[in-house]
């Protein structure tokens, strides 16, 4: 049986995901190893190690930069440190919000926290990087925010942004770090400078292989905030967890990455917000299916509603064809350490109308107009995963110097 042959029976055999796992390289199925899973509950959290970070903010004004996952033992952030008689002055709210309840690209709104009544500077919208006046009287940063290690996934750009800010500002940022879920592996093309943007500003890969921690360590030491300038950053790093340990956020970190299997599968299905394909956002299991109308391929249909997380969902009250993916991601993506291309490149091969399928976003997303060209030219997904290797090699290398826990 081809390679290609293997792959379809797998999206259409769900059922046997749990069973065998796949390596397309050889195409040879052998039985899945059993790995280490890692929750909150065996991990010492940066926000945890209270000990060690509040003598930073005894006496000083402190801003927080925060959303809905910033817990320490299911207490906020915010309440755990103004209980501890931390000066909490200004919360600054990445994408979806403070509480984390906005649509993916909803603009948020500046305001006041209703339950602390801190005011709350939004970081999404036309004011992406904290002003010098939104900074000012402010004596130390804190950031603190479950991220899932893609690079268009937008915290981290917000942690750039925060961090170029502070250090024009001389203010001290202080990272506390979280588990990376999918930090076991890097992967994708290299982002390109001129496909520079706030769902990717800097030259690492689609799947980047580090926690926040680790990915501002690399901002600051490869010189990559404006003007070369850097960060007085302090990062308090986990206890108890590697890069080669599966790790499960216990609260979603926005509104349509609702279960693991979900965030497995976000580094691969994000690229299709560059198509005409839904990712199912409007349904009860947002990244866990896709399709468009008129689809060719797949038997699995969803008609996306609006509702919370998804008001104007693509293909609103319209049924879409495809495939429905759940199990995909917690069965294969993740121990196949990859951006899964096979659904892209097949769903583009069958469009009805080809030369509608990619939008002006898709590039961003990439990072580059290469893929999107490859997939055009019809290369294979083997052709086009060799030739993001000379990169990743490259990456790889420079990750190492920033790492914090081991590989």
């Amino acid at each position: 049986m081809k390679a290609a042959q293997i792959r379809k029976l797998l999206l259409l055999s769900a059922g046997i995901l749990s069973i065998i796992h796949f390596s397309f390289a050889g195409c040879q199925i052998f039985s899945r190893v059993e790995v280490i899973n890692r929750t909150d509950a065996d991990v010492d959290l940066g926000a945890e190690q209270m000990s060690v970070y509040l003598p930073m903010l005894t006496g000083k004004r402190v801003a927080i930069v925060a959303n809905h996952t910033s817990l320490v033992n299911n207490k906020h952030l915010v309440d755990t440190l103004r209980s501890r008689k931390v000066n909490v002055v200004k919360v600054f709210a990445p994408e979806h919000g403070f509480r984390g309840a906005g649509d993916a690209g909803e603009k948020i709104a500046s305001g006041k926290d209703e339950k602390t009544g801190l005011p709350v500077v939004s970081l999404y919208g036309d004011n992406k990087k904290p002003t010098a006046a939104q900074l000012a009287g402010i004596d130390i940063v804190v950031f603190d925010i479950q991220d899932v290690g893609a690079r268009f996934y937008t915290y981290i750009s917000t942690l750039s942004y925060v961090m170029e800010a502070c250090a024009e500002q001389k203010i001290p940022v202080l990272v506390l770090d979280r588990p990376n879920p999918n930090g076991h592996y890097i992967d994708g093309p290299i982002l390109e400078p001129a496909f520079s943007s706030f769902v990717g500003l800097h030259p690492v890969p689609i799947l980047h292989g580090m926690t926040v921690g680790e990915y501002a360590q690399m901002v600051n030491g490869e010189g990559w905030l404006k003007n070369k300038i850097k960060c007085d950053l302090t990062v308090i790093s986990c206890k108890g967890w590697a890069h080669k340990e599966y790790y499960e956020v216990t609260v979603p970190p926005s509104p349509n990455l609702k279960t693991m299997n979900a965030i497995y599968l976000y580094p691969s299905l994000c690229l299709f917000e560059g198509t005409i394909v839904s990712m199912g956002r409007g349904t009860p299991s947002p990244f866990e299916m896709i399709g468009f109308p008129g689809s060719k391929e797949g038997t699995f249909t969803f008609t996306p509603k609006s509702g919370p997380g998804s008001k104007q969902p693509l293909y609103e009250n319209q049924v879409c064809k495809g495939f429905d993916l759940h199990g995909f991601g917690e069965n294969f993506v993740r121990d196949s350490k990859m951006v899964y291309l096979y659904w892209i490149i097949n769903l583009y091969k069958t469009a009805p109308d080809q030369a509608k399928f990619f939008n002006n976003f898709f590039d961003k997303l990439a990072g580059t107009d290469k893929l999107r060209k490859q997939i055009i030219e019809g290369k294979t997904e083997e052709e086009i995963r060799a030739s993001w290797q000379p990169g990743l090699r490259k990456y790889a290398e420079m990750r190492k110097k920033y790492l914090l826990y081991a590989e």
